[in-house]
């Protein structure tokens, strides 16, 4: 499923934090979104699955399409629509007072999900696709706190994977981890995008090239330039994005 996004514009108070987006993001791909800090791009992702209106002050105008709907329609129920389009944050964030399998478990169990051989086998599931199983699967009834920050991130992963959304962002998922975390969680994205479509946002220009089918570009809040990947990389359309791309500012 693809993102269809159409002048979208948000603000925080009088602060317009992105202005006039028009993007396509495909179906089954990995899209990333670079730019410096401050151009808008965690703003951004957050308008994908509405978290954005939670913060206070915070508005949305335009119009967002995943699969012909637009998420901000009034008969449109924003958590319905975050189950859909689920979150992966910059820092692991497992909930510190579960095990390991109450943490997958949790937004089974909170949809009303009852039948315990059920939540077993997503959860078993969600693990495996989260590639962790191996790692925990002798353990589950730890708590969640004993694992490695890279292996807390892929929980937290198993986690959303576990409610069967259709759409995975992940803002910054690697930032705070180690490089053999960080390079689990890139090989993890590129297996996942064969039944999510996944819009990541990166300040590592190497890891917006490995794992990204496409890029979009941001500053001051705008999309500068859209293209593939091999493209925005290669033989960027606009000096400002080789500026960035090249380290010349940002």
């Amino acid at each position: 499923m693809g993102i269809e996004v159409n002048n979208l514009n948000a603000w925080y108070g009088d602060l317009h934090a992105i202005k006039d987006i028009n993007l396509n993001i495909p179906k089954n791909q990995v899209t990333a979104l670079i730019g410096p800090s401050g151009c808008g791009k965690s703003t951004f992702l957050r308008c994908l699955n509405r978290m954005h209106e939670v913060i206070e002050g915070a508005r949305v105008k335009g119009e967002i399409l995943v699969d012909g709907e637009d998420i901000y329609g009034s008969n449109v129920d924003p958590v319905t629509i975050r189950y859909r389009i689920g979150m992966v944050f910059q820092k692991p964030n497992p909930f510190p007072t579960m095990s390991i399998f109450d943490n997958v478990a949790a937004g089974l169990k909170l949809n009303g999900m009852r039948n315990k051989k059920k939540i077993r086998e997503i959860v078993e599931q969600s693990l495996e696709a989260a590639g962790l199983w191996d790692e925990v699967s002798d353990r589950l009834d730890k708590n969640a706190m004993g694992l490695s920050g890279g292996q807390q991130q892929r929980l937290c992963i198993a986690r959303t994977l576990a409610v069967n959304p259709e759409i995975v962002l992940m803002d910054e998922p690697t930032s705070a981890l180690d490089p053999i975390s960080t390079h689990k969680i890139e090989e993890l994205v590129h297996r996942l995008k064969e039944n999510y479509t996944i819009v990541i946002v990166t300040h590592n220009m190497q890891q917006a090239a490995r794992v990204s089918d496409n890029t979009a570009f941001f500053l001051n809040g705008e999309v500068i330039e859209y293209n593939t990947t091999k493209h925005i990389f290669s033989n960027p359309s606009d000096q400002r994005t080789e500026d960035y791309i090249t380290g010349r500012f940002g």
